[in-house]
Protein backbone atom coordinates (compact mmCIF):
# COMPACT_ATOMS: atom_id res chain seq x y z
CA UNK A 1 0.00 0.00 0.00
CA UNK A 2 1.35 3.41 -0.96
CA UNK A 3 2.03 6.11 1.58
CA UNK A 4 -0.60 8.78 2.07
CA UNK A 5 0.99 12.10 1.13
CA UNK A 6 -0.55 14.98 3.04
CA UNK A 7 -0.21 18.08 0.90
CA UNK A 8 1.35 21.08 2.67
CA UNK A 9 2.77 23.04 -0.31
CA UNK A 10 5.86 25.18 0.14
CA UNK A 11 6.63 28.15 -2.11
CA UNK A 12 10.32 27.44 -1.68
CA UNK A 13 11.26 25.38 -4.73
CA UNK A 14 12.56 25.75 -8.25
CA UNK A 15 13.24 23.82 -11.43
CA UNK A 16 15.84 21.07 -11.54
CA UNK A 17 17.14 22.68 -14.69
CA UNK A 18 17.22 19.41 -16.57
CA UNK A 19 19.30 17.58 -13.93
CA UNK A 20 18.46 13.91 -13.38
CA UNK A 21 17.76 12.64 -9.88
CA UNK A 22 20.36 10.15 -8.68
CA UNK A 23 20.19 10.59 -4.88
CA UNK A 24 17.59 9.77 -2.24
CA UNK A 25 18.64 11.80 0.79
CA UNK A 26 17.55 11.55 4.42
CA UNK A 27 17.78 14.49 6.83
CA UNK A 28 16.71 15.25 10.40
CA UNK A 29 14.60 18.35 10.97
CA UNK A 30 16.35 19.32 14.22
CA UNK A 31 13.30 20.95 15.75
CA UNK A 32 9.91 20.19 14.23
CA UNK A 33 8.35 17.04 15.69
CA UNK A 34 5.39 16.71 13.34
CA UNK A 35 4.96 16.95 9.59
CA UNK A 36 2.43 19.72 10.15
CA UNK A 37 4.76 21.95 12.16
CA UNK A 38 7.56 21.31 9.69
CA UNK A 39 5.22 22.13 6.82
CA UNK A 40 4.22 25.38 8.50
CA UNK A 41 7.87 26.40 8.65
CA UNK A 42 8.46 25.49 5.01
CA UNK A 43 5.39 27.50 3.96
CA UNK A 44 7.09 30.73 5.02
CA UNK A 45 8.86 32.32 2.03
CA UNK A 46 11.22 33.97 4.49
CA UNK A 47 12.55 30.60 5.64
CA UNK A 48 14.17 30.07 2.25
CA UNK A 49 14.25 26.30 2.72
CA UNK A 50 12.12 23.24 1.97
CA UNK A 51 12.21 19.50 1.46
CA UNK A 52 10.15 17.15 -0.66
CA UNK A 53 8.56 15.37 2.28
CA UNK A 54 8.52 15.28 6.06
CA UNK A 55 8.26 12.07 8.07
CA UNK A 56 7.05 11.69 11.64
CA UNK A 57 5.42 8.99 13.77
CA UNK A 58 2.07 8.98 11.94
CA UNK A 59 2.12 5.53 10.43
CA UNK A 60 1.59 5.46 6.68
CA UNK A 61 1.44 9.24 6.30
CA UNK A 62 4.08 11.73 5.17
CA UNK A 63 3.85 15.44 4.56
CA UNK A 64 4.56 16.48 0.98
CA UNK A 65 5.91 20.01 0.59
CA UNK A 66 7.54 19.97 -2.85
CA UNK A 67 6.63 17.65 -5.73
CA UNK A 68 9.43 15.25 -6.60
CA UNK A 69 9.80 16.73 -10.09
CA UNK A 70 10.89 20.05 -8.62
CA UNK A 71 14.02 21.01 -6.71
CA UNK A 72 13.65 21.42 -2.96
CA UNK A 73 16.02 23.73 -1.10
CA UNK A 74 17.75 21.77 1.63
CA UNK A 75 21.16 20.46 0.52
CA UNK A 76 22.99 23.23 -1.38
CA UNK A 77 24.68 21.91 -4.53
CA UNK A 78 23.03 18.49 -4.21
CA UNK A 79 19.51 19.86 -4.61
CA UNK A 80 19.20 19.47 -8.41
CA UNK A 81 20.01 15.75 -8.30
CA UNK A 82 18.27 14.77 -5.07
CA UNK A 83 14.83 13.86 -3.78
CA UNK A 84 14.83 14.53 -0.04
CA UNK A 85 13.02 13.79 3.20
CA UNK A 86 13.20 15.42 6.62
CA UNK A 87 12.69 13.08 9.56
CA UNK A 88 11.08 14.90 12.49
CA UNK A 89 13.94 13.88 14.69
CA UNK A 90 17.40 14.87 15.90
CA UNK A 91 20.86 13.82 14.75
CA UNK A 92 21.84 13.50 18.42
CA UNK A 93 19.43 10.60 18.96
CA UNK A 94 20.99 7.36 20.17
CA UNK A 95 20.24 4.01 18.52
CA UNK A 96 17.92 3.26 21.44
CA UNK A 97 15.97 6.48 20.86
CA UNK A 98 15.60 5.75 17.14
CA UNK A 99 14.23 2.31 18.03
CA UNK A 100 11.40 4.03 19.90
CA UNK A 101 10.22 5.54 16.61
CA UNK A 102 9.46 2.46 14.53
CA UNK A 103 6.58 4.11 12.66
CA UNK A 104 8.89 6.91 11.55
CA UNK A 105 11.52 4.44 10.38
CA UNK A 106 8.89 2.38 8.59
CA UNK A 107 7.55 5.48 6.82
CA UNK A 108 11.10 6.35 5.78
CA UNK A 109 11.61 2.87 4.35
CA UNK A 110 8.36 3.03 2.40
CA UNK A 111 9.19 6.49 1.08
CA UNK A 112 12.63 5.31 -0.08
CA UNK A 113 11.02 2.36 -1.88
CA UNK A 114 8.53 4.64 -3.64
CA UNK A 115 11.17 7.14 -4.74
CA UNK A 116 13.52 4.39 -5.88
CA UNK A 117 10.75 2.99 -8.07
CA UNK A 118 9.83 6.43 -9.42
CA UNK A 119 13.39 7.19 -10.49
CA UNK A 120 14.72 3.69 -11.19
CA UNK A 121 17.33 4.03 -8.45
CA UNK A 122 18.97 1.19 -6.53
CA UNK A 123 18.29 0.96 -2.81
CA UNK A 124 21.99 1.02 -2.05
CA UNK A 125 23.78 2.85 0.76
CA UNK A 126 26.26 5.22 -0.81
CA UNK A 127 29.64 6.18 0.58
CA UNK A 128 30.48 9.86 0.88
CA UNK A 129 32.67 9.63 -2.17
CA UNK A 130 29.89 8.02 -4.19
CA UNK A 131 27.25 10.49 -3.00
CA UNK A 132 29.42 13.48 -3.85
CA UNK A 133 30.55 11.95 -7.13
CA UNK A 134 28.22 10.26 -9.56
CA UNK A 135 26.78 7.48 -7.38
CA UNK A 136 23.13 6.47 -7.55
CA UNK A 137 21.33 5.40 -4.42
CA UNK A 138 20.54 6.44 -0.85
CA UNK A 139 22.52 8.55 1.58
CA UNK A 140 22.26 10.82 4.59
CA UNK A 141 22.81 14.57 4.54
CA UNK A 142 26.18 14.11 6.23
CA UNK A 143 27.39 12.07 3.25
CA UNK A 144 27.09 15.13 1.00
CA UNK A 145 29.86 16.99 2.84
CA UNK A 146 30.45 20.66 2.14
CA UNK A 147 29.08 20.12 -1.38
CA UNK A 148 25.71 19.48 0.24
CA UNK A 149 25.92 22.21 2.87
CA UNK A 150 28.23 20.68 5.46
CA UNK A 151 25.61 19.18 7.79
CA UNK A 152 25.94 16.16 10.09
CA UNK A 153 22.48 14.59 10.01
CA UNK A 154 21.04 11.98 10.41
CA UNK A 155 23.70 11.22 13.04
CA UNK A 156 25.75 8.23 14.08
CA UNK A 157 22.85 6.54 15.86
CA UNK A 158 20.59 6.43 12.82
CA UNK A 159 19.81 2.81 11.80
CA UNK A 160 20.49 3.26 8.09
CA UNK A 161 21.01 -0.43 7.36
CA UNK A 162 17.75 -1.35 9.08
CA UNK A 163 15.81 1.26 7.11
CA UNK A 164 17.31 0.16 3.79
CA UNK A 165 16.55 -3.48 4.53
CA UNK A 166 12.92 -2.55 5.12
CA UNK A 167 12.91 -0.43 1.97
CA UNK A 168 14.15 -3.36 -0.11
CA UNK A 169 11.39 -5.53 1.31
CA UNK A 170 8.77 -2.97 0.39
CA UNK A 171 10.29 -2.65 -3.07
CA UNK A 172 10.13 -6.43 -3.50
CA UNK A 173 6.48 -6.54 -2.55
CA UNK A 174 7.17 -8.38 0.70
CA UNK A 175 6.10 -6.62 3.89
CA UNK A 176 8.90 -6.28 6.48
CA UNK A 177 8.98 -9.43 8.56
CA UNK A 178 7.56 -11.48 5.67
CA UNK A 179 9.20 -13.21 2.76
CA UNK A 180 12.33 -15.30 3.13
CA UNK A 181 15.84 -14.81 4.47
CA UNK A 182 17.19 -11.27 4.14
CA UNK A 183 13.67 -10.07 3.32
CA UNK A 184 13.59 -11.48 -0.22
CA UNK A 185 10.48 -13.22 -1.60
CA UNK A 186 10.62 -16.91 -2.43
CA UNK A 187 10.82 -16.39 -6.20
CA UNK A 188 14.09 -14.50 -5.72
CA UNK A 189 15.88 -17.58 -4.37
CA UNK A 190 14.55 -19.78 -7.16
CA UNK A 191 15.76 -17.26 -9.73
CA UNK A 192 19.18 -16.78 -8.08
CA UNK A 193 19.70 -20.55 -7.98
CA UNK A 194 18.83 -20.82 -11.68
CA UNK A 195 20.97 -17.81 -12.58
CA UNK A 196 24.08 -18.76 -10.61
CA UNK A 197 24.14 -22.55 -10.75
CA UNK A 198 22.80 -23.50 -14.20
CA UNK A 199 23.46 -22.73 -17.85
CA UNK A 200 20.50 -20.27 -17.70
CA UNK A 201 18.36 -22.17 -20.17
CA UNK A 202 15.29 -19.94 -20.70
CA UNK A 203 13.11 -23.05 -20.83
CA UNK A 204 14.14 -23.91 -17.27
CA UNK A 205 13.73 -20.41 -15.89
CA UNK A 206 11.53 -20.62 -12.74
CA UNK A 207 7.86 -20.02 -13.59
CA UNK A 208 7.36 -17.75 -10.57
CA UNK A 209 10.04 -15.29 -11.69
CA UNK A 210 8.91 -11.88 -13.03
CA UNK A 211 9.55 -11.22 -16.72
CA UNK A 212 11.56 -8.13 -15.79
CA UNK A 213 13.94 -8.61 -12.87
CA UNK A 214 13.81 -5.52 -10.62
CA UNK A 215 16.96 -3.60 -9.76
CA UNK A 216 16.91 -4.68 -6.09
CA UNK A 217 17.01 -8.32 -7.19
CA UNK A 218 20.10 -7.76 -9.36
CA UNK A 219 21.77 -6.07 -6.39
CA UNK A 220 20.86 -9.03 -4.18
CA UNK A 221 22.23 -11.48 -6.73
CA UNK A 222 25.50 -9.55 -6.90
CA UNK A 223 25.78 -9.49 -3.12
CA UNK A 224 25.16 -13.23 -2.86
CA UNK A 225 27.69 -13.95 -5.59
CA UNK A 226 30.31 -11.78 -3.87
CA UNK A 227 29.69 -13.44 -0.51
CA UNK A 228 29.93 -16.83 -2.16
CA UNK A 229 33.24 -15.96 -3.76
CA UNK A 230 34.67 -14.78 -0.47
CA UNK A 231 33.10 -17.17 2.01
CA UNK A 232 31.67 -19.88 -0.23
CA UNK A 233 31.91 -23.64 0.19
CA UNK A 234 35.15 -25.39 -0.55
CA UNK A 235 35.21 -28.15 -3.15
CA UNK A 236 35.45 -30.71 -0.34
CA UNK A 237 32.39 -29.36 1.40
CA UNK A 238 30.33 -29.41 -1.78
CA UNK A 239 31.43 -32.98 -2.53
CA UNK A 240 30.58 -34.06 1.04
CA UNK A 241 27.08 -32.53 0.83
CA UNK A 242 26.46 -34.17 -2.54
CA UNK A 243 27.69 -37.48 -1.11
CA UNK A 244 25.28 -37.25 1.83
CA UNK A 245 22.40 -36.39 -0.50
CA UNK A 246 23.24 -39.45 -2.63
CA UNK A 247 22.95 -41.83 0.33
CA UNK A 248 26.36 -41.57 2.04
CA UNK A 249 27.81 -44.87 0.82
CA UNK A 250 31.00 -45.65 2.78
CA UNK A 251 32.96 -46.71 -0.28
CA UNK A 252 32.18 -43.41 -2.04
CA UNK A 253 32.99 -41.01 0.77
CA UNK A 254 34.98 -38.04 -0.63
CA UNK A 255 38.40 -37.16 0.70
CA UNK A 256 37.26 -34.90 3.54
CA UNK A 257 38.12 -34.70 7.26
CA UNK A 258 36.71 -37.40 9.52
CA UNK A 259 35.58 -34.71 11.93
CA UNK A 260 33.21 -32.64 9.81
CA UNK A 261 33.27 -28.91 10.71
CA UNK A 262 30.09 -27.66 12.35
CA UNK A 263 29.61 -25.10 9.58
CA UNK A 264 29.36 -27.90 7.01
CA UNK A 265 26.41 -29.42 8.87
CA UNK A 266 24.66 -26.05 8.88
CA UNK A 267 25.33 -25.60 5.16
CA UNK A 268 24.07 -29.10 4.43
CA UNK A 269 20.84 -28.42 6.29
CA UNK A 270 20.40 -25.14 4.42
CA UNK A 271 20.98 -26.77 1.02
CA UNK A 272 18.52 -29.56 1.81
CA UNK A 273 15.86 -27.11 2.93
CA UNK A 274 16.28 -25.03 -0.22
CA UNK A 275 16.07 -28.06 -2.49
CA UNK A 276 13.15 -29.72 -0.72
CA UNK A 277 9.84 -30.01 -2.65
CA UNK A 278 7.50 -27.09 -2.21
CA UNK A 279 10.18 -24.61 -1.24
Amino acid sequence: MSLTRKQIPSPNYSSRGGAKVRLIVLHTAEGARTIESLGSFFQRPSSGVSSHVGIDNQRGIVGEYVKRGNKAWTAANANPVAVQAELCAFASWSPAEWERHQDMLDNAARWIAEEAEAYGLPITKLTRQQAQGSGRGVCQHVDLGTWGGGHHDCGGGFPMDEVLTKARRYASGAAPGGGDEMGYPDWFWDWVSWYLTTDRDPKKRPDNTPDKIPQWAWEGETEIEQVGQRYGMTLGERQWIDWRDAGAADNQRPDVPKAIPERWWDDSKYVNEKSSPGH
